[in-house]
C-alpha cells in the first residue's frame, strides 16, 4: 500500500494501525468502569513501571522526553478518553483522530517554511468535507464538544510525532517508557482535581478483570508496542510517508465498533469516512503517481 516503506516496515505500520483501530472498542468498554483521566493515568503508570527500572534512559534531553510524554499522554490520550466518555462514538473517534496526518504534515511544513501544494489542499478539503458531515449529524452519541476534543487530541498526537522524530535513532521502547513518567503524574493530578476521589475510588472498586486487562492492553500493547513502533518508523522515514498509514485506523475502528458494540453505520457516516479516507489517500498516493508519470530524464 505504501511503496515508500520497506516491506517489513510496512507490515509493522499495518500491525500498529490494526491495534490502534480495534483499541477504540477496548477503550469504550473500559470507560464503563473507570473515569477517563484515571484510566489514562493508570495506562501510563503501567507503561512506565516497572520497565523504567529495567531500561536505561535514552540519550535524549529531559525536555524532549517531557514534551513527548505530555503531548501523547495528557494531550492525546487524556483528551481522547474524555471525549470518548459519552461525547463521541468509538467508530467516529477512530475516524477523526486520524486527522493527525494533516496536522503532522502541517506542523512539519510550518517549521520548515514549506507550503502546501494544490493537491494537498484538495486532500485537506476532502477530509474537511467529511468532518462537516459529522458536524451536521451530531446527536446524543456524538457532540460538537466530542468532535472538538478529538481534533485537539489529533493535534497533540501530531506534535508528539515531530518531537519523537527529533529524538532520532534511540531505543523507542525505552523512549516511550521514560516519557510515560511525565504523562502519569499530571494525569493523576487532573483526575483528582476534575473527577474527584469519590469517582476514582468507585471506579477502582467497580473495575473487573476485563477492565484491568484493558488497562494492561493500553499500556503494553497500544502504548509500548504501538507508539514505540510508530515513533521508530518516524525516526527513519519522513512524516509524510509514515503518518498516512493511519488512514486504516477507522477501517478497524468502525468495523470493530459495529461488530462488538453494535454501532450503526448509516449512509452519512460511511460518506464522511469515505471523504476523510479519500483525502488521506490522495495526499499519500498523488506524489508517488506524479513521480511515475513524470518523464525520465
Amino acid at each position: 500500500m505504501n511503496p515508500g516503506l520497506p516491506l517489513r516496515h510496512l507490515l509493522l505500520a499495518l500491525a500498529v494501525v490494526a491495534v490502534w483501530g480495534t483499541n477504540f472498542v477496548v477503550i469504550k468498554l473500559a470507560l464503563g468502569h473507570l473515569p477517563p483521566l484515571l484510566f489514562a493515568a493508570l495506562r501510563f503508570t503501567l507503561a512506565a513501571l516497572p520497565a523504567v527500572f529495567l531500561l536505561p534512559r535514552p540519550a535524549v534531553a529531559w525536555g524532549n522526553l517531557a514534551a513527548y510524554g505530555l503531548l501523547i499522554g495528557v494531550g492525546q490520550f487524556g483528551v481522547m478518553f474524555v471525549a470518548m466518555n459519552g461525547h463521541i462514538s468509538p467508530g467516529l473517534a477512530s475516524l477523526v483522530i486520524q486527522l493527525q496526518v494533516f496536522f503532522t504534515i502541517g506542523l512539519a511544513m510550518y517549521f520548515s517554511g514549506e507550503r502546501l501544494q494544490r493537491t494537498q489542499w484538495l486532500a485537506l478539503l476532502l477530509a474537511g468535507g467529511g468532518i462537516a458531515i459529522i458536524v451536521l449529524h451530531t446527536d446524543g452519541t456524538t457532540t460538537l464538544l466530542g468532535l472538538a476534543l478529538m481534533l485537539l487530541a489529533a493535534l497533540c498526537w501530531a506534535g508528539g510525532n515531530l518531537v519523537a522524530r527529533q529524538a532520532g535513532r534511540v531505543n523507542m521502547v525505552a523512549y516511550v517508557v521514560w516519557s510515560s513518567l511525565f504523562a502519569a503524574p499530571p494525569l493523576l493530578v487532573l483526575s483528582l482535581l476534575t473527577e474527584g476521589w469519590p469517582a476514582i475510588s468507585a471506579g477502582l472498586l467497580a473495575a473487573d478483570r476485563f477492565t484491568w486487562l484493558a488497562v494492561g492492553w493500553q499500556a503494553w500493547g497500544n502504548s509500548l508496542f504501538g507508539y514505540a513502533a510508530w515513533a521508530w518508523l518516524l525516526a527513519r522515514h519522513p512524516a509524510a510517508t509514515v503518518t498516512p498509514m493511519a488512514l486504516l485506523v477507522p477501517l478497524f475502528g468502525m468495523g470493530g465498533a459495529a461488530l462488538w458494540l453494535n454501532e450503526g453505520l448509516p449512509a452519512w457516516k460511511l460518506g464522511a469516512a469515505a471523504l476523510v479516507i479519500s483525502g488521506l489517500a490522495l495526499n499519500l498516493l498523488w506524489p508517488q503517481l506524479r513521480n511515475r508519470l513524470r518523464p525520465a530524464d
